[in-house]
């Protein structure tokens, strides 16, 4: 990770080709099964599987949401100039198994925080006019509401599991129309992470009670008209949560994640992992930028006093 720089002001990576070369020989190095790296017949390859890794990461830190028009711009470089555009959409899913692999591995290298927050964001796939005749992803997709833009939207929602300081852990992609309640078991699959902060479309006893049975304190704000919600909103703890409404701006404004050109659920779990690989990149590169800057002291008592009225700690 010594090879990304980092700025404050922006997630993305900032990056030359053989900085990328070498980032994503180290990853394939790392991770790759040895099954996997020597295969029957790997060496005849025109384009290695680390070389299609570069080219995945550099459309995500593009926003290029068109594999065609992605394909003509690896033209430029000397193994894109290899594969045929339908060769490399075939090659690039094949490698999704990849992508998931590094992501789960760099899970276990971010500090051991006890706090994660859950949430989940629209992607719709068409303009609200053409919900009820819209053909993309029939039988898969279906209309739900945004309560956020108070809006019905034809298409997908992503469910994500952040930890406080901004790595993406899981993911999970639903019609439109299922509850946010019905995903959180999945979501929290493996977590290591205790305490689950959420939002009021999580508020249910049931949900609170199973997740205790597994060991996760879940914490949401209480309805005003709730007895106590005064003591339990505590402002320290709904401003922990926001937490993710910032990781859904920049998934959104840096790599266009809300919007998507595929037209299969393998391609559209591609792009999917193909952003969430280079933003949690972007991560790991802050934190060593971050590590670098002189330890500041922050009065955390306040913060602490409010969880432990929550019941967080």
């Amino acid at each position: 990770m010594s090879h990304l720089q980092y700025t404050a002001k922006s997630h993305h990576l900032q990056w030359n080709m053989k900085q990328l070369s070498k980032i994503c020989h180290q990853l394939y190095r790392d991770y790759c099964p040895d099954s996997l790296k020597h295969r029957h017949n790997v060496s005849l390859s025109k384009v290695s599987d680390e070389s299609l890794l570069v080219l995945l990461l550099l459309q995500a830190e593009l926003g290029i949401k068109s594999q065609r028009h992605f394909h003509r711009i690896c033209q430029l470089f000397p193994y894109g100039r290899l594969l045929e555009r339908s060769r490399f959409n075939r090659r690039s899913r094949q490698l999704i198994w990849l992508l998931q692999l590094i992501r789960q591995a760099m899970n276990n290298q971010i500090s051991s925080d006890t706090i994660a927050i859950v949430d989940s964001f629209p992607l719709p796939l068409c303009q609200s006019v053409r919900n009820h005749r819209a053909s993309i992803f029939e039988g898969l997709a279906d209309i739900g509401y945004n309560a956020s833009k108070h809006l019905w939207f034809y298409g997908f929602k992503v469910h994500i599991l952040v930890t406080l300081s901004g790595h993406i852990l899981s993911y999970v992609i639903t019609p439109a129309a299922v509850h946010d309640i019905k995903v959180v078991e999945d979501l929290l699959e493996g977590c290591q992470q205790s305490v689950i902060l959420a939002d009021l479309g999580y508020l249910s006893q049931a949900l609170k009670d199973r997740l205790k049975q597994r060991g996760y304190h879940l914490w949401t704000p209480l309805r005003q008209n709730m007895g106590s919600a005064s003591q339990h909103n505590n402002w320290r703890l709904l401003a922990m949560r926001r937490t993710i409404e910032t990781r859904f701006s920049e998934l959104c404004a840096l790599f266009d994640m809300e919007h998507t050109f595929a037209r299969g659920i393998v391609g559209l779990q591609l792009r999917i992992e193909q952003i969430l690989l280079t933003y949690n990149l972007s991560y790991l590169c802050s934190l060593s930028f971050h590590s670098a800057l002189p330890k500041l002291t922050v009065p955390w008592s306040r913060t602490l006093r409010a969880m432990r009225r929550a019941g967080l700690c």
